[in-house]
Formats: C-alpha cells, structure tokens, sequence
C-alpha cells in the first residue's frame, strides 16, 4: 500500500466517544474511485482495541439517552436531516465517487436517507404502548417500549448512507447507543452521516464511528458481551457466521439481511414493452449492486423471442461511464474484486452451457482503461439449476430462463435459497394475486422493478435472505430496537 502522503491526501479518523481521533499508524484503509482508481482517502484499519473503546463510550452515554424524552431524541434527527439536506448535492458527490453509482442515483439514495431520518425523528413524537382490560378490579394493565442498549449497526457498501440511516435513526429513536461499522470500500459518506448527527446534538458516546475489518473490528462487535443487539446487512457467509457465533456464545438479538437472487416473471399476456424498461433498470441500475435486484427473468416461452429482441435493443443503450456524468446510465463495479467476480461468474455460465447473446467483457475506450466497468451482461439458454441462476453475483449479470407457462415460471423462481425480493410483469389480475400469494420472497411487486422500496413499510427476506427475526424499516423496525415491558398498576 502507498505510504500516505499528508499534504496531499485526505487522512480521517474514527469518532468515539464524541471525538474524531487522528490515526496512529501509517496501515490505513484505501478509499478509491471506483470509476477512476484515484485514492480520495485513507481511513484506520483499527482493531479490537478501538472497538471495545467505542462500546465502553457508548455504555456511558447510554442512560442519559435513554432518559432523554422520545421526542426531544427524535428533534436531533429532524436537525441531521436538515444538516443534510443542505448538504445533498456534495454529499450526492461523494456517494458516487465513492461507490460509482451514477450521479442521479447518489441523489435518490441521499434523498431517502434524509426521509428516513425524518420519518423516525417525527416517531419520536408516537413511540407508544397499548393498554388492555384487566380481569381484575382497580388494575390498570399497560405496556411500554425501552430501549436494548449498545447496537452494533454493520453495513455494506452498496447503499452506504441509505441502510446506515434506516439501522441507525430507529435505533437512536428508540433510545439506544450505537457503535457503527461501515464498509471499508465506503467509508466516507457514511462519516458524514455521523458528522451530521454530531452538528445536530447528538451527546457525545451516542454514536461512535471505527473503520477496520471484520475479523478485528466486526468480531468485537459480535463478541463483547456489553453488546445487546447487532444489526448487519451484507453476505450470507457472514451473517450466518455472526448467527452461529452469538447464537452459541451469548443470547444477544440479531437482525441479518443477507442477499438475494430475485427473479422477474415476464407473462406472455405482459406489456413487452413495459416489461423491459422493468427489467433493465432492476437488472442493470445500481450495476445490478443491489440485493433487490433482479438476476434472473423468467419468461413464459410463448414471448421469449420477442422479449429477448426487444431487451437486447434497450440494453443496448445504456450508456457506461463515470457516474459525475450526468449522461450516464451505469457506473462501474465497486471494486477490483467485485469486477473479478462478475467477469469469474460469466465465465462460469459459459462453461455451463448458457449462451452469452449480449456484453461480458470491459467496455471499449480509453476511458473505461482506469476503473473497473463491465458491460451489461445477458445470457440466454439458461437451466435453473445453473450456477448463475441459483448463486448471487452482485453485478450487471442477468440470466433468462424460459418457462413453459405460468406455474412452471413460478416454480421457478421458487427454486432458489434466497427469497429476498420478487416481480411479475402481467395484465391477469389473477396471475398477479396468485404470485403474490405463492412466491417464496419478502417483497413482491407486479409491474414494477424488484428494487427500489418505501422506507414507510417493513423489509425483510426469508430462506437464506434473511434471520426472519425482525423486519427492517418501517413503524415495525422499532420492534427489533426496544424490548416490551407489560406494567400491572393496582390502585
């Protein structure tokens, strides 16, 4: 690793205990343009040390904020959010030279992180129990939400200031320290998050920020026993090593999202042309980085022809390049290694025997030389008992599978481990109803992309997408972060 020049290069710390820290050691974390291999920043590579300092300062700030009324936590959210909304543009670009994305979804992705915090800020106002009847004479039966503790927050790199805010605002809310691990591929808008939440009040050991790996860092987070719950987004491999290892070490509460190999059915009584615009933007948007996003479309065989025509002219058209430009339609990989898997699974499908009919090799021009692009991909012939039908790529990899009809597409797209997200192009209203009532997904849309989701309504996979604890987002997000307590009051 290049020796960190400080005269030139931007060298941030971690924030524990209410204080950004200067690192004291020249190992440092790379933070790179994915789009043109330019270091923007280097970040800690911090250890067990750091974070078991972080949980001590957040177990110090926590019964204060516990204490702190419900809506007097949910005003210093309201205040980061405006923090943040006056900073989206240069916060909108920074996401994307951080993580590649095209500019115009940096300002989606900024936008939905300044909702959520205002959605949980005003929740604030509404954190309530119930009451109910008591059998007995002069009782008053009532329960009340409290807060867990210290929340390990632990998030990906492919939303990084999106699903730090719908882990962390509820967890805060709800009256909660938090000790917050980002990816080290995306450390620095997620830095700004945590700035925002600073400049708005947030007392200080409420929020601790360290960068590092997961094998130092991350295994801190799970193993210290001060921890009472741990939010993670990200593989499967991990999460379900973070499931085995507190599941047989401590009881601690666990919410894991985990992925997804989502499928779009394509109807032969769909509108074809609505179908494809569907298809590429959950396909190939984000760079097909997104769990939601469709890997796989199932087409009834009676429209393939024509579908693959038409999805080949519009694919086709996207255009490829740094996401600064406005122009753009699809950035490129986050990384070296997440470009080495996509082009590693395409070879696979070769070998396999699926036909690659569109794309799988770096795109042409001096451009595309400095950072990691890959072509949209499609391949045709595909069995569902592929390897790139059945395993998570993560980039802009898309496999058509033809089904002989409508049950045979739904039991297609039931083949698979995960079950995270999953959509139906039809014109039936019964084809719609059943799919939504058969499939083997946590979100089910008709007509629309498998991603994208409203930040007012609960998320969550199930099969090897998920826990299936607790559902992120939402009013019912606040379940994972509080414990019930039932009150009986004689008088």
């Amino acid at each position: 690793m290049p020796k960190p020049r400080l005269e030139s290069e931007r060298i941030f710390g971690n924030f524990i205990g209410g204080k950004w820290t200067s690192p004291e050691t020249e190992d440092l974390i790379v933070d790179e343009n994915p789009a043109t291999k330019e270091i923007i920043a280097y970040f800690p590579r911090s250890g067990k040390d750091e974070a078991a300092e972080a949980i001590e300062e957040a177990a110090k700030a926590f019964s204060p904020w516990a204490d702190t009324p419900p809506p007097q936590r949910g005003k210093v959210l309201l205040r980061a959010a405006n923090i943040m909304e006056n900073r989206s543009e240069d916060l909108s670009i920074s996401l994307t030279r951080e993580e590649g994305k095209t500019i115009k979804e940096s300002r989606g992705e900024v936008a939905r992180a300044i909702d959520i915090f205002r959605f949980y800020g005003s929740l604030g106002f509404r954190l309530k129990g119930e009451t109910a009847p008591s059998m007995e004479k002069n009782t008053l039966l009532y329960t009340t939400r409290s807060p867990l503790g210290i929340v390990a927050v632990i998030t990906p790199w492919n939303f990084p200031i999106a699903i730090p805010a719908w882990k962390i605002a509820p967890a805060l809310v709800a009256g909660n320290t938090v000790v917050f691990k980002p990816a080290s591929l995306t450390p620095i808008i997620a830095m700004e998050l945590v700035k925002a939440l600073d400049e708005a009040g947030l007392p200080k050991g409420v929020i601790n920020f360290l960068t590092g790996p997961g094998n130092t860092v991350g295994e801190e987070l799970i193993m210290n026993p001060n921890v009472g719950a741990i939010t993670f987004t990200g593989s499967y491999d991990v999460g379900s090593r973070i499931n085995k290892v507190c599941s047989s070490t401590r009881i601690v509460r666990t919410q894991l999202e985990m992925g997804g190999k989502n499928p779009t059915v394509v109807c032969e009584d769909a509108n074809l042309d609505e179908a494809v615009e569907i298809v590429v933007k959950a396909a190939f948007g984000l760079t097909g980085q997104a769990c939601t996003a469709t890997s796989r479309v199932i087409v009834e065989k009676g429209v393939t022809g024509v579908f693959i025509e038409k999805l080949l002219s519009r694919t086709r058209r996207i255009r490829v390049g740094n996401g600064l430009d406005e122009n753009v339609d699809m950035g490129p990989a986050v990384s070296e290694a997440q470009r080495n898997t996509d082009f590693e699974y395409i070879r696979i499908g070769k070998e396999e025997g699926a036909k690659l009919i569109l794309g799988g090799a770096i795109p042409q021009g001096r451009e595309f030389q400095n950072g990691y692009f890959v072509e949209p991909t499609i391949f045709t012939d595909v069995a569902p008992g592929m390897r790139i039908a059945q395993e998570e790529i993560f980039g802009p990899v898309l496999a058509i599978v033809e089904a002989e009809n409508f049950e045979d597409a739904l039991q297609i797209a039931n083949n698979s481990q995960y079950g995270l997200s999953a959509s139906i192009c039809t014109t039936n209203l019964k084809k719609a109803h059943q799919f939504a009532a058969r499939v083997q997904a946590g979100v089910v849309k008709v007509n629309k992309p498998t991603t994208g989701l409203e930040l007012q309504v609960p998320y969550g996979g199930i099969k090897k997408s998920s826990s299936q604890s607790f559902k992120e987002q939402g009013e019912q997000a606040i379940e994972f972060f509080t414990q019930t307590k039932t009150v009986y009051l004689g008088y």
